[in-house]
């Protein structure tokens, strides 16, 4: 009997090779941090705090008050003042903040200690300002990363800060068609890396002074009372890492104190003050203080403008006489480590 003829194979079919050409196989590693403006004069300043100060993450304001508020009020002053605190702390040399400075050195230092792993790929981006995380998630995709560690650099989680980092990502992400499998990396502000980092680096910055403190003082970032009662355990967290500190330390509560800086508006923020407190101390007779900030993986403008001018001023005008900033981990040896600890646990099975 005879068989009927097999159909033709249709002659536009697509084959592998009409794909559009795409690498694959390597490991991106994209660390994060909060933001800086381009340059310190006013328009570059009003679109760095625009941006930041419109996130709906920092600012939870009904829209229909703050944006006003923000456009005609905060938006006409803020920049210029804000310009001139950046600007005395700006790196001439390469013209950019110490933020953003520091952060490439970071980046840098620990692509070099991956390279082991053959085909990790690190680099790094600004929440706010750049570069941006949309344009280094599509500069790791174009080297071929199909997977992505998300590397917040703070150290206790806030929504104001890690959440909005994952938020910015994942906007990006939905624009991509073919989108990077991603992990984010989980806060360490309990790890024993990092608090180990910063009590060793407390040690060293203290033993450089020429005096010894009465109390040493820790200052994290601080945000609304608000946002604690909502659930943030960023409060929590900080209090965590403070008592691991002052216990590696072997320091008692009254020489190893917790506050919190930078609060903006009316509204109640986390307590106590790192401001308050400095006055409190100077008035009430401690003539010795230093400062560290363990929540900043670098220093950047409320680290040495904020605490080393700014507060070191409240100090001395309320009676203290010796005054420390101490330096973040920055892009030591000890900082790096921590970012490579996190990182090497974090790309477990992926490299």
């Amino acid at each position: 009997m005879n068989e009927a003829p097999l159909p033709a194979l249709a002659t536009d079919a697509l084959r592998p090779g009409d794909h559009p050409p795409a690498r694959v196989g390597r490991v991106g590693v994209l660390l994060v941090n909060l933001g800086t403006p381009d340059a310190t004069d006013y328009w570059s300043m009003r679109r760095y705090l625009k941006e930041f100060l419109s996130d709906r993450r920092v600012i939870e304001t009904s829209r229909l008050i703050w944006w006003p508020v923000l456009n005609f009020i905060i938006l006409s002053t803020r920049p210029g003042r804000k310009g001139k605190d950046y600007d005395s702390i700006w790196n001439r040399e390469l013209d950019e903040s110490p933020l953003r400075t520091i952060t490439r050195s970071q980046a840098e230092q620990l692509a070099a200690r991956l390279a082991d792993k053959g085909k990790v790929v690190v680099d790094w981006a600004m929440r706010y300002g750049n570069p941006t995380i949309a344009s280094r998630l599509e500069a790791l995709q174009a080297q071929g990363c199909d997977r992505v560690l998300l590397v917040p650099l703070y150290p206790q989680y806030a929504a104001a800060t890690t959440a909005t980092v994952c938020d910015k990502t994942f906007e990006a992400l939905m624009k991509m068609r073919w989108q990077p499998t991603l992990r984010v990396a989980p806060p360490w502000h309990d790890d024993p890396a990092y608090i180990e980092a910063v009590a060793s680096s407390i040690r060293d910055g203290l033993a450089k002074l020429d005096f010894e403190p009465e109390v040493i003082l820790a200052s994290f970032h601080g945000i609304p009372k608000a946002y604690l009662l909502k659930g943030d355990p960023y409060y929590c967290q900080c209090l965590k890492t403070g008592r691991l500190l002052r216990e590696a330390l072997g320091l008692s509560e009254q020489r190893f104190v917790t506050t919190f800086q930078s609060r903006f508006g009316p509204a109640e923020w986390l307590r106590p003050y790192t401001d308050e407190t400095i006055q409190t101390l100077a008035r009430d007779g401690v003539k010795r203080l230093a400062v560290v900030t363990p929540g900043f993986v670098a220093d950047c403008l409320e680290t040495i403008e904020e605490i080393g001018v700014e507060n070191a001023e409240y100090f001395h005008e309320a009676g203290g006489e010796k005054f420390a900033r101490l330096e973040c981990l920055n892009d030591t040896a000890a900082g790096v480590d921590v970012i490579e600890a996190i990182a090497r646990r974090e790309l477990s099975g992926w490299a």
